[in-house]
């Protein structure tokens, strides 16, 4: 049975080609760069103000330049945020995200169903179990939780970053959640 066609379920105008020129600039891009828009950029595209500022985070903290982990970590991250909130958005984008950066098909599998049977450093280990609680209980996270993230080598600024990344997608999964968000298929063929 395949997944609804929908990008969003809510009644709002999701466009497939933007009025506005910044967005319109941005989907083009999106297009040239992977072959598509991702469907988070289109649904957030019906409250352009919104857009703006949810692009602009994602940008602070996915970028090269906007956080001290690897881009692999960060998806890692996104991905066992996804798997605790049970969110079929990101967790068919960004498990392919790990799937295309690790080279590793199965990686992004198992962090999808259960990163806890994979073989990962001890600091891939200290970071999701980290972002893991974050997400299912946030009022249980004290310091002996960040210390087991220094002891695994991490900087006070990683950890804010594992802190702030999980945060990020906790309230895209939730927002996802919302407004019944579609992955596009394009991403289920991916590096596989």
């Amino acid at each position: 049975m395949p997944q609804p066609d929908h990008v969003i379920s809510l009644g709002l105008a999701v466009p497939d080609s933007p009025a506005e020129a910044d967005i319109k600039k941005y989907f083009d891009k999106c297009a040239e760069k992977i072959g598509f828009v991702p469907n988070v950029i289109k649904g957030y595209a019906a409250r352009p103000a919104r857009w703006r500022a949810f692009v602009a985070m994602y940008h602070a903290l996915m970028d090269k330049d906007g956080s001290k982990l690897s881009p692999l970590e960060r998806e890692m991250i996104a991905v066992v945020v996804s798997s605790v909130n049970r969110c079929y958005y990101c967790l068919v984008a960004h498990g392919q995200a790990v799937r295309k950066l690790s080279g590793d098909p199965e990686l992004g599998e198992m962090l999808v169903m259960n990163y806890r049977v994979a073989e990962l450093s001890k600091r891939q280990r200290a970071m999701l179990d980290f972002a893991w609680k974050l997400t299912e209980t946030p009022s249980r996270v004290e310091e002996p939780d960040r210390a087991a993230l220094r002891e695994a080598g991490f900087s006070e600024e990683e950890i804010w970053d594992i802190g702030e990344t999980a945060a990020f997608y906790n309230f895209s999964n939730r927002m996802a959640f919302t407004t019944e968000m579609m992955p596009n298929k394009e991403y289920h063929k991916l590096d596989r």
